[in-house]
């Protein structure tokens, strides 16, 4: 399979090129202070003009292209061999060059937080630059009611990459070199969780199995990263002078309490309905209740078979067949070898995509021979198309929340999955149909888990240390509010299976927002269709992708005449949902 290309960029890390663009970034690192000193630009600074805010703003978007570039560069190793000691060594360098940017930022905030709202349209009016990052100045405002002192935020930036930062790497670098002993076999933690598709349930026990050992005997290093994360970003939380952790969430996804509200409300009304397929699943292996190990069990049985060569062709003239622009550029992507697709020793698992350079971008994923695979690789496509449409915009216009950041990577899935369906007959049928909802219960049902657990994580550490086993704990309890009486069996340690808990606060319900608003606009993408007004949607789809950094989604979602605070949007949403767990216990039974 398909190895990224990075030599566009730099022939190795060890380019002359490479290092030249180091120093002139550690150069733009020290003009960007220096700029920031000159111009008073702090609390309790300057008088704020639209002058000086210009000169910051296109500073700090120069600084953050380059900043990309190199950095995604160096990501390109470590994430495909954590082994790789020059590259890690590359990524502590640029990781401490890097350190002054955070500093710099909350001076920035901090100094448009004294911007009262006419001050702000001074500064609009007065600048075109600033005027086209208003989204970006207004979000810095409202954050810097959420500061601690100047002295404070600095020193937060400055022991970040050795506290939670810290304690991410290690979670990630160590998690990844895990193999556990498979009947007699070393295999790495990877290998034995991509057994969880094997159709012989004796081998998905028995790898289940080896692979909680694992989890047991690294627990107290993953529980030890676990703390060290959480309790950082409580304690910041707190001392910001946010209610709890979720509120950090909140304002960084650009989501109020009411949106959260009325999507969770949703999905927990979904729950008895998801648990319906599961009781469907668990009679169609012959078993009265899914275990664990069940849950990615293969049904059904599929004309085709998935190799990545043909998943990529079948990717390929499914977009095309939504429209050309798309079609291209997943062919543009293949042919250009933007895609890490195998597992391998070393590499880390689950997929993402990250920006290249000037809109193009680099997919990893880790490929098996399934439906659920080549949706993945959609998936993440689907993420590089939002980078293609974003490509004009500055760096800072295209900062874009998680809850929006999953709206064309669901899209893409979508077609994909819908594309499958349709010609899909008998036990090909089902097994398209165990595809899109094993994928779907996993971003509405274990998601959930996941936010449930994450919430109680943070109250309990706020008091104290947790030992491994209460991790444990607190995870089955939310599977067990989640899956309800399907499940036997539960898995104890996805907490430190999944590595989104040692990133981003809440790395959760942004996906099952994403997946739901995704839906949302597909259904309106079939009824423009239906009505011969394909292209006016596409036309205004690109438009809202381009500009998932210029606003919150609640105004966004207004132009395609959604209101986020309606409980009707999400139930239609999952509604559809609904529909294809009817059409399963049919085809099952």
């Amino acid at each position: 399979m398909p190895r990224w290309r990075t030599d566009d960029l730099y022939t190795g890390l060890d380019d002359a090129r490479f290092t030249a663009d180091l120093e002139a970034l550690r150069s733009e690192v020290r003009e960007l202070t220096e700029l920031f000193d000159t111009q008073g630009i702090r609390k309790g600074g300057a008088a704020v003009s639209a002058e000086a805010l210009a000169q910051a703003i296109d500073a700090l978007n120069s600084v953050s292209r380059r900043l990309g570039e190199v950095r995604a560069y160096v990501n390109a190793f470590t994430s495909t061999d954590s082994r790789d000691a020059a590259a890690q060594q590359r990524m502590g360098e640029l990781t401490t060059l890097a350190l002054p940017l955070s500093p710099l930022h909350s001076r920035l905030t901090a100094w448009l937080g004294g911007a009262e709202e006419g001050q702000l349209h001074d500064l609009f009016a007065g600048s075109e630059l600033v005027r086209d990052h208003e989204h970006f100045v207004r979000r810095a405002v409202t954050f810097a009611r959420h500061q601690m002192t100047p002295a404070e935020e600095d020193l937060a930036a400055q022991l970040r990459p050795s506290g939670a930062g810290g304690w991410a790497k290690l979670h990630g670098n160590f998690t990844s070199q895990l193999r556990g002993e498979y009947r007699g076999e070393s295999l790495p933690v990877t290998a034995l969780r991509a057994l969880a598709t094997d159709p012989d349930e004796s081998v998905r026990r028995d790898a289940f199995d080896a692979e909680l050992k694992v989890w047991e005997q690294s627990s107290t290093v993953t529980a030890a990263c676990m703390n060290g994360v959480k309790g950082e970003d409580g304690t910041l939380a707190r001392r910001r002078g946010f209610a709890e952790p979720l509120d950090v969430s909140l304002l960084q996804n650009g989501i109020d309490r009411e949106t959260l509200g009325a999507m969770q409300g949703a999905v927990v009304r979904s729950l008895p309905d998801f648990r319906r397929y599961f009781a469907a699943k668990a009679r169609a292996l012959g078993k009265e209740k899914l275990d664990w190990w069940d849950l990615f069990a293969p049904l059904g049985e599929s004309q085709t078979e998935w190799t990545y060569p043909a998943g990529a062709d079948f990717v390929e003239r499914q977009f095309r067949g939504y429209s050309d622009k798309l079609g291209d550029f997943a062919a543009r992507a293949f042919a250009e070898d933007w895609v890490d697709a195998g597992p391998r020793d070393g590499k880390r698992g689950g997929a993402f995509c990250m920006g290249w350079r000037q809109g193009d971008s680099r997919i990893l994923m880790n490929h098996s021979p399934s439906l659920d695979s080549v949706s993945t690789l959609a998936h993440e496509l689907g993420h590089g198309y939002h980078n293609l449409v974003k490509a004009g915009r500055t760096p800072l216009q295209k900062q874009t929340p998680m809850t929006l950041a999953e709206t064309a990577s669901i899209f893409c899935e979508t077609i994909i999955q819908n594309a499958a369906l349709e010609s899909a007959e008998g036990a090909e049928k089902l097994y398209v149909l165990e595809t899109q909802l094993l994928g779907h219960a996993q971003v509405v049902v274990d998601i959930h888990s996941r936010f449930l657990f994450e919430r109680a994580v943070f109250e309990k550490r706020a008091e104290r240390d947790l030992t491994a086993q209460e991790l444990c704990d607190l995870m089955t309890g939310a599977q067990r509010e989640s899956y309800g009486d399907a499940l036997a069996t539960l898995h104890p340690y996805m907490w430190a299976v999944k590595p989104h808990y040692y990133g981003s606060t809440f790395y959760n319900y942004p996906y099952t927002f994403g997946l739901l608003f995704g839906l949302g606009l597909y259904a309106q993408y079939e009824k423009a269709r239906a009505e011969g007004q394909a292209q006016d949607f596409q036309r205004r789809y690109d438009e809202l992708l381009s500009a998932t950094g210029l606003a919150d989604a609640r105004t966004l979602a207004q132009d395609f005449g959604i209101d986020l605070h309606a409980p009707d949007f999400w139930e239609g949403s999952l509604n559809v949902i609904r529909r294809q767990i009817d059409e399963y216990e049919r085809t099952v039974d």
